[in-house]
């Protein structure tokens, strides 16, 4: 359970920037979300208490004073903590700029956590959207200003916690490097180069940072981005291949089946079915609870003993023979 204040707006990518959804939430102890996938990127952020954040198999323990990223199309969880549950606001946010806003950030899914010890004046901002949520262009400006300006808290605050340029500031500008040409074809030469390293340097970095290589790190990208797509799309199986970096479908193929033992199109055939399975058991579920009950008992107060049936008969009986319809035809 959780006691929430919520605006959701439809999803749209033709805009610039459209916000899709804003709110506060006062979470009881062990209330989850998820697993669930969305459309549009998300941050949220912890007022108080703390919780669970899991992405990509990836459990994150967090608290007051930090927050956290989702991205389109990947599946997340997150679960307020059994003892002190989190109050938390977020943001949802689409459009041509919403990616740059994210990388500006310096967060992505593989690096989904940030800090900022201004939470109040990000709940302000958040709570002067929820006041100004009516779609009427002073409205929506108003609220696209607040969202900017706590995109500038949230930049600002990391940019005063970020040390000096170091080796793991290398790693990170890889990392977005990667997750921007991640459906290209790439070379660790081509990274090394953009980042001003040499290959062998960035391999030792990268390695001493993320416990993978480079070229690990993004047969590990291809292959989960290849996953949540063939989970949260219809896109052909050649297409997801080309969108991962994979110059060919049956490279997709082979390596899908090698991390995960079983095919592309045999794992999407068992996510669909998983799903309509689920739904089944929530109708099934809500059907048998709230009409199913509620119908057993008011039948069995009208219809439940033999006394019940006798007077509606007699009831009937008597409005049939005092029908006037009824005399007519007799």
């Amino acid at each position: 359970m959780e006691n929430s204040i919520m605006i959701n707006l439809p999803v749209s990518e033709e805009q610039d920037l459209c916000l899709n959804s804003f709110g506060h939430s006062v979470t009881e102890p062990c209330h989850r979300y998820g697993p669930a996938v969305r459309p549009y990127y998300l941050i949220h952020f912890i007022l108080e208490g703390k919780g669970e954040f899991v992405v990509n198999n990836i459990h994150y323990n967090l608290e007051k004073g930090q927050g956290f990223l989702i991205e389109p199309d990947y599946q997340t969880t997150y679960t307020a903590d059994s003892v002190s549950p989190w109050t938390y606001i977020w943001v949802g946010f689409s459009g041509r700029s919403a990616k740059n806003i994210v990388n500006s950030l310096g967060l992505t899914q593989d690096s989904p956590v940030f800090t900022c010890d201004d939470g109040e004046t990000l709940k302000k901002y958040v709570l002067e959207m929820i006041r100004h949520n009516h779609l009427n262009p002073a409205d929506t400006y108003r609220a696209l200003g607040m969202f900017y300006l706590l995109i500038s808290t949230i930049a600002g605050a990391q940019k005063n916690q970020s040390a000096p340029f170091d080796s793991n500031a290398y790693v990170q500008h890889a990392i977005s490097y990667i997750h921007n040409h991640i459906s290209e074809p790439m070379l660790v030469e081509e990274i090394a180069a953009y980042i001003g390293l040499n290959r062998s340097y960035l391999s030792v970095l990268f390695k001493k940072h993320t416990g993978m290589t480079p070229i690990r790190y993004i047969q590990t990208c291809r292959i989960t981005k290849a996953r949540h797509l063939l989970e949260s799309s219809r896109l052909s199986i050649e297409s997801i291949a080309c969108s991962c970096g994979y110059q060919k479908p049956e490279s997709l193929m082979k390596v899908f089946r090698q991390t995960y033992g079983i095919s592309p199109t045999a794992y999407r055939r068992q996510v669909v079915h998983k799903s309509i399975e689920t739904a089944q058991n929530i109708e099934k579920n809500v059907y048998s609870h709230i009409i199913g009950d509620s119908r057993s008992i008011e039948m069995s107060r009208c219809f439940g003993d033999s006394h019940n049936t006798d007077v509606f008969r007699s009831i009937g009986d008597s409005r049939s023979t005092e029908d006037p319809l009824n005399k007519k035809n007799l």
